[in-house]
């Protein structure tokens, strides 16, 4: 297994890349966010380590950019930021796991075995369906070259629907994802946030790009209707 290790602090990074070679583990270790975002791009790695706060190119930035690179080689953000929308923003960027430090090593060893064995899974920074675009980093929406304003609800759907292009979400899945796990009001909340979208990306531009799948839920078409 080839590691790239991106990390500022250098004896951390000595300290976890000397770990993961007792693990059998080849590591590279790349100390800025520039250097690390050139070796990842070409170099042949099966996991990424990826710090956040680094001089040249932040972590968002290195991830984003493999991405937009369609390099989907898995990524685990290793950051001592801690906040649940730094994680958030971390996954809409295109990485595959979280860790913060400080972390157990042992934790971390069996996340990178899980990430290398899982592969590498295309995470797009931005989400496309035909000529309907979502970009979560800058929270904006596009029909071609229309701009279609959501509120933070309504993107949130459409953002669920559109990682799962393609495939039927069903209610109970977009209440857990968008609401809450512990969400006691009606499902029909969904229905009229559906409504809401259409609305919005479908009917001023006389697409059908979210079908009810009845009885299943709903399905947003790959080609953007």
């Amino acid at each position: 297994m080839r590691v790239l290790l991106v990390e500022d602090e250098r004896t951390l990074a000595r300290a976890v890349a000397r770990g993961l070679e007792a693990e059998g583990m080849l590591t590279d270790v790349a100390h800025d966010g520039l250097d690390g975002l050139d070796r990842a791009l070409v170099g042949d790695y099966d996991v990424v380590v990826l710090d956040i706060m680094l001089p040249g190119r932040n972590g968002y930035d290195v991830c984003k950019e493999l991405r937009a690179a369609q390099v989907w080689t898995p990524v685990l953000m290793l950051t001592a930021k801690d906040g649940e929308y730094d994680e958030v923003d971390a996954f809409d960027l295109g990485a595959d796991d979280y860790l913060t430090k400080p972390f157990s090593f042992p934790v971390l060893v069996a996340r990178l075995r899980a990430l290398v064995r899982r592969g590498g899974v295309e995470r797009p920074a931005v989400l496309r369906a035909g000529d309907l675009v979502l970009d979560p980093a800058t929270r904006e929406v596009h029909r071609g070259e229309e701009p279609v304003d959501l509120t933070a609800r309504e993107f949130a759907v459409l953002h669920h629907l559109m990682r799962h292009k393609g495939m039927v979400v069903s209610k109970l899945d977009l209440l857990q994802s968008v609401w809450d796990l512990h969400h006691e009001g009606s499902d029909n909340v969904v229905e009229v946030y559906i409504g809401y979208l259409r609305r919005k990306i479908d009917v001023p531009f006389g697409r059908q790009a979210i079908q009810t799948v009845r009885g299943s839920g709903y399905r947003l078409a790959g080609d953007g209707g």
